[in-house]
This record gives structure tokens, sequence and C-alpha cells, in this order.
């Protein structure tokens, strides 16, 4: 069926295209399945149905396809009904808990990629992980499959990487390790996720200073100026089922150990890197217990050693969040106290960057073992890891002048009290994260909460123990219900 094309003027995120109720009668397609768009080049796209928008000879499509088939308003496309992809059926099988091979899982993976599964779909999918679970050589099945279906950014030099697995409030670790381990002379292309269940992801710290959006060559410039980059791996097209996947996972708040894994090597394989050192957080309120830590990392070491990738594993303590800052813009503060040594910075975030950036100088042969903690902090108190976090800034577009003031919270507060004098008994890592986001983050950026206190601390009646900023009064007003219903912080 020949349709003239009327653009939406929007991103949708994937293709998306409208129909007339009419028209799709006539197609026998309903909301939510798939039409094939041709014009020299084909696209699948997702089907919503209006009347009022547009004629039976019309088709309304999303900035994607007009990108995707180079189109302009009032172009001829030919519409037909796509057929369901045998993916779906794959999807099933998981559901059912059946392990599935690499043929399988790298049609789910391409179908993700060219958009040929919809969001409902991808969360059977999420679900069926979820709840069975997958064996080493499915996991590494699953993570290879990811990296043939992106692209690679290959480099001559040796690479490093670190990840952290989640789980913990804050410990936006990460743009300090990178500045120390790039100042010692190593090469760290880190690309880093947005938020998933947590107030913020590195990228989306990243953001608040600096553009975190790099073509691969864009990229391969800035690590040639600074032996290292902070990006938001979304944008790179490196493993991209994985980002589509993610997307699904906010939604449903689920990360399955399986698909955190598959992940994460796969991002590593990506960008070549020859040594990643693994940061996986337990305690009570983190993602996992001391013990599923250990299975984790054992998990990890098991499945890169089948792509011949030098893997360690680091455990170290969630039991409450790290630094004071939740959220974007205050996580990036805390960052830059650590950075530029300031009074008032967070000494539990500059002892954690430290002990991970010590643990990769000495995996990777720059510093002797034993030696790694010494270096690392020459490297700090010096300031050399602020000069190189400065220049890393500068060549992706930021600028550190008038940071203060570039980052600057929310300018609605509300101060959390000590109700009785005590000590800080737990801070509940999944109970701030949620307050974070009941108060707009991380789209917010300026939104979160600072906490004055950390577990042992001992309180009077009426000290701070936690102050709440958000951009709205409603957006405020729902943080503090939520503080009321969690009650994240527990004197005794």
């Amino acid at each position: 069926m020949l349709l003239k094309v009327k653009s939406l003027n929007l991103a949708a995120g994937r293709p998306v295209a409208i129909l007339h109720a009419n028209t799709a009668r006539t197609l026998a397609v309903y909301v939510g399945e798939r039409i094939k768009i041709k014009n020299k080049g084909e696209i699948i796209a997702i089907v919503d149905i209006a009347k009022g928008i547009l004629k039976e000879h019309e088709i309304a499509i999303s900035a994607e396809v007009m990108q995707e088939l180079h189109l302009v308003e009032g172009y001829a496309v030919d519409v037909s009904v796509a057929p369901k992809p045998r993916s779906i059926s794959y999807i099933t099988e998981k559901l059912n808990g059946k392990e599935l091979n690499y043929e399988k899982l790298y049609k789910i993976v391409s179908d993700i990629v060219n958009n040929s599964l919809n969001e409902s779909e991808i969360a059977y999918l999420v679900s069926g992980i979820y709840i069975h679970g997958m064996s080493v050589n499915e996991t590494a099945n699953l993570t290879k499959a990811m990296v043939a279906t992106g692209k690679q950014l290959k480099l001559k030099q040796k690479t490093v990487d670190k990840h952290g697995c989640g789980g913990v409030a804050g410990n936006r670790t990460t743009p300090i390790i990178v500045s120390i381990c790039a100042s010692a002379g190593l090469i760290m292309p880190k690309t880093s996720s947005r938020a998933i269940t947590s107030a913020a992801g590195t990228a989306d710290v990243m953001e608040c200073i600096a553009n975190v959006e790099f073509s691969i060559e864009g990229i391969k410039k800035i690590i040639a100026k600074t032996n290292a980059c902070l990006v938001w791996g979304g944008a790179l097209g490196l493993a991209p089922a994985d980002d589509k996947i993610i997307q699904v996972e906010r939604l449903l708040s689920l990360d399955p150990e399986a698909q955190l894994i598959a992940s994460i090597l796969a991002k590593k394989l990506a960008v070549n890197a020859s040594y990643v050192l693994l940061d996986i957080p337990y305690g009570k309120t983190a993602k996992v217990t001391e013990q599923e830590a250990l299975k984790l990392g054992k998990k990890f070491s098991a499945i890169a050693k089948i792509f011949k990738l030098k893997v360690k594993p680091l455990l170290s303590d969630g039991s409450q969040p790290i630094g004071n800052g939740i959220g974007p813009v205050l996580e990036a503060r805390d960052v830059l106290a650590v950075l530029n040594r300031s009074e008032s910075r967070p000494l539990d975030l500059e002892l954690k960057a430290l002990k991970l950036s010590a643990e990769l100088l000495e995996f990777t042969g720059k510093a002797k073992k034993g030696k790694g903690m010494q270096f690392a902090k020459q490297i700090l108190e010096s300031k050399a890891a602020y000069k190189k976090f400065k220049e890393i800034i500068e060549a992706q577009g930021g600028s550190l002048a008038s940071i203060e003031k570039k980052l600057q919270p929310a300018k609605l507060s509300f101060d959390v009290k000590a109700e009785k004098k005590g000590i800080v008994e737990e801070i509940s890592n999944k109970g701030i994260a949620a307050l974070a986001r009941a108060a707009g983050c991380p789209s917010d950026k300026a939104a979160g909460c600072y906490l004055h206190v950390h577990v042992s601390k001992k309180v009077q009646k009426g000290d701070l123990l936690i102050t709440i900023y958000a951009e709205t009064e409603d957006k405020l007003g729902y943080a503090k219900k939520i503080y009321q219903e969690l009650q994240p912080i527990k004197l005794k």
C-alpha cells in the first residue's frame, strides 16, 4: 500500500509510524504490531493508530524513520505488514526456562538492534533471564552476540577499564579513578551508562560538566589528547542491544545478573580492553550479599576467561551510600571536591577511589605490588589527577570555569533533622536512591539529596540528617512523602 509521508517532527527513540484507523483496519494491523516501510531502503516500525491527525492516504512517522530512509514530507512510501520475528518464539523458550544457543541469542539481539522487537517483547526477555538465569555458556553467547551486533573501538594501545556493578547510592568513583590512572599513563576509554535503577549513572554526572555523546572517531581524538575519556556508551553503537535492553530494565526496575554480566563484558570487549577491574559492592541494602558477590565475581572470571580477557573482581563494602551527594549535580560536586582537595571533600569516596586506582595500577604493572596506593595518593594529592580531569573535560567540549555556579543544586530544598539523640545505625541504599528519584533524578540533574551523616555518626536531636533538593514543589512534596514511608536513615 502506497502512503504519503507526514513527519511527526519528534524523535521517539525508535522507529514509530502512526496509521489512520481505517488504513490500519485495511492492513489488519493493531497498536504495537509492526509494519515494513520501503523507499529505496526499508525499515521496520512499530504501529500506533489515530484518526484526527492524518488522512487515510497518509502515514505519520518519527524522526528515526525519516533519517534512516532519507525521507521528506510528501514522499510516497510502500507500507506492508511485517512478519512476526522468529526471535519471539526464542524469547518464549527462555520464559519457559530453556537454555538458548548462540544462534537463537544472536537472532534475538540482532532483532533488538534493528527494532524488530518492541518494548513488551524485550520485557519478556528480561523477565525470562531474571526468573531462570543463564548458564556460563549461555551468558558468554549473549555477550558474544552483543559484541557482534555493534561497532568496536579499535585502539593500537592496550586499554584498561573499571566497572562498578551498582547498587550503592553515590559511589561516583569512576571519574576520579580515570583521572588518576590516565595521569599514570594508562589508556582508559571509559564508556559509561546512564542510571537504570539509581539516582545517576556516570554519564548522567559527566553530562553536568561536559559533552558525553561522541562518535568513535571523536573518542579516538579525545584519547589521543588525554589518554582517556568519560562518555556515554549509548551514543557509540558499542553493543547497542544492551542500551535498548537497559531502557526496558529501567521501566521494570530489574537488572538480571546474566544480563548485567553480558552488558559489562560486551562493552569492555567492544573497546578492546585488556585489563578490567570490577567493583562488586555487597551489603544489606546493596544489590547482592557478600556470598552472592563472591559467586558473581567467579562467574565474571569464568566468562571473561572464554574471551581471554583479564578481569579482576574486587568485593567492596556496599552497606551504605558512598559520598555525600546523591544525584547528577550533587555527585559531580563530590568528584570535584576530591580532585580539587577541598577540605569538605567526602573522605569515604576518596578512599574507595584510591583503593580501586591502586588495584588497577598494580594489576596493569604500572606500580609494583603493594606500591599502588602510594602512587595513586601521590597523583591525587599533587593535583595531577585534577589537571588530567580538566584536560578530559575540555577535550569533551566542557569547562571547569565558574564550575560552582554551573553545579548549583535545585533551588527548592527540605532539611530532615534527627528527632532524637542517637547513633546512625543504617542508611539504606535502595531507600536513598528511591528518595532521590522521587525528587526528580536523574532527569532533573540538580535534584537529589545530600547526606550530612554516615553510619556510626553520633547525632543530637535537631541535627541535620539529609537535605532533599527538587525543581518543583510537587516533586519535593513527593520526596518528603517517600522519606516518611521508607525511613532510609535509622538511628539507635
